[in-house]
């Protein structure tokens, strides 16, 4: 919690896939990417089983901006008032913790209920923005980017308002 109490509020991305989710190589070393080309600190859980597919100096890459555990408390780290955005699979306990605690969503959808569910926080709830997937299957960085930049400061450099 120190990494989060040391930032101003709505500064971080906290990214997790809950515990059942797993993201290939490619799709790891995209989301790895996307993370390092956006500007903001992040926190992101990845299990031990998943490590492995990071890119080799990732870790290292980032240290200044970022932190790689693998595991947190979700409701206490989604609680914090520097938690600027959540990038996520979209399972519904994990959207219906962020949306009650008002935090906006990346989704990134991967089976099940949660294509439907990013649906929702895109196109009805209006909360977050959905990284769509490319033809070979896999979100590429630059949209990661561009998700996360519009979640966390808006199209016009407004974050998106959840009340």
């Amino acid at each position: 919690m120190k990494l989060f109490d040391s930032k101003p509020e709505n500064s971080i991305i906290y990214v997790s896939f809950g515990s059942s989710a797993e993201l290939d190589k490619p799709q790891m070393e995209e989301l790895a990417e996307g993370l390092k080309l956006s500007t903001k600190s992040f926190l992101w859980v990845v299990r031990e089983s998943e490590l492995h597919k990071l890119p080799p100096k990732f870790i290292n890459e980032t240290a200044e901006k970022g932190l790689v555990v693998k595991w947190c408390p979700q409701l206490q780290v989604l609680s914090h008032k520097s938690v600027g955005c959540f990038v996520t699979h979209c399972g519904w306990n994990s959207s219906l913790e962020a949306l009650s605690l008002g935090v906006g969503l990346v989704a990134m959808a991967q089976w099940s209920d949660q294509p439907t569910n990013a649906k929702y926080v895109e196109d009805v709830w209006k909360v977050g923005k959905r990284v769509r997937m490319e033809e070979d299957g896999v979100c590429k960085r630059e949209m990661i980017e561009v998700c996360i930049n519009e979640v966390m400061e808006g199209e016009d450099g407004e974050e998106i308002e959840i009340e």
